[in-house]
């Protein structure tokens, strides 16, 4: 860098494409500015400020019926013994195949969607597709597992109870995964994983609580069945009021 200065090794947080996040000026204005740069970049809001008590909805549609596991497989895959002590993540199963709903109001930030291989008898798997929502207060919903031909793009925003896709078949079994995580380190170097094993101190995990038709507020217990209870409460409480009258016009 020549005929400017900046700080050190500074970070940004951008939430939009072509975002202007850094204006240079010329030490001598005669004189033209040369530099270069190079940059790495992690999902989230650093320590974003989450109410811990926020109610989600179940993934799948309303009274959809569901089996709610906790996920030890992918404690193991991601952490093996070094899991982090609030690991907190989720299967969904139901005895068909289903369509996938969102928990929250949020905005669609990645989408992988390109395995289509025949899982019914494979008992594990890491090739599997996802979507990542973001949430109003930076925290981040990981959908794991999907049917190839997810229904949702990048930069959509979506409300609970939108479809996301069909849930696939492991171990001959109909299900989704479900974490929600929020950026906790920005140690990150040049690793975009969301989570990996070289990542494990970057991500915190929310214990979530969830509405349901046997429990309107409540955390999941391991191994029992759970009725889906999207309503209108939860499908409107973070609604912006244009969201809303919209909505009333339907």
């Amino acid at each position: 860098m020549s005929n400017t200065s900046s700080a050190g090794e500074p970070a940004y947080k951008v939430k939009h494409s072509g975002d202007n996040f850094l204006t240079l000026t010329p030490d001598n204005k005669n004189q033209g500015i040369s530099y270069s740069y190079s940059y790495s970049f992690i999902r989230g809001e650093l320590n974003p400020k989450f109410n811990p008590l926020f109610v989600y909805a179940l993934p799948y549609g309303n009274g959809k019926k569901t089996r709610a596991i906790e996920s030890s497989f992918l404690r193991a895959t991601y952490f093996g013994a070094t899991a982090p002590a609030d690991w907190k993540a989720y299967r969904f199963y139901t005895e068909e195949a289903d369509t996938v709903t969102a928990i929250r109001k949020g905005i669609v930030v990645s989408v992988s969607d390109v395995y289509d291989q025949d899982t019914k008898d494979v008992k594990y798997t890491s090739k599997v597709n996802t979507v990542i929502v973001e949430h109003a207060d930076g925290t981040l919903a990981n959908y794991k597992g999907f049917k190839k031909g997810i229904f949702v793009k990048e930069g959509q925003t979506v409300f609970p109870g939108t479809p996301l896709g069909m849930n696939d078949i492991t171990n001959e079994r109909y299900g989704i995964s479900l974490m929600i995580t929020y950026l906790k380190s920005a140690n990150f170097g040049g690793n975009k994983n969301t989570v990996s094993k070289d990542s494990e101190s970057l991500y915190g995990f929310i214990t979530p609580y969830f509405s349901t038709i046997e429990n309107s507020n409540g955390i999941l217990t391991s191994q029992k069945y759970y009725s889906s209870a999207i309503t209108p409460e939860i499908i409107q409480k973070e609604m912006t009021k244009k969201e809303l009258k919209n909505l009333a016009k339907k």
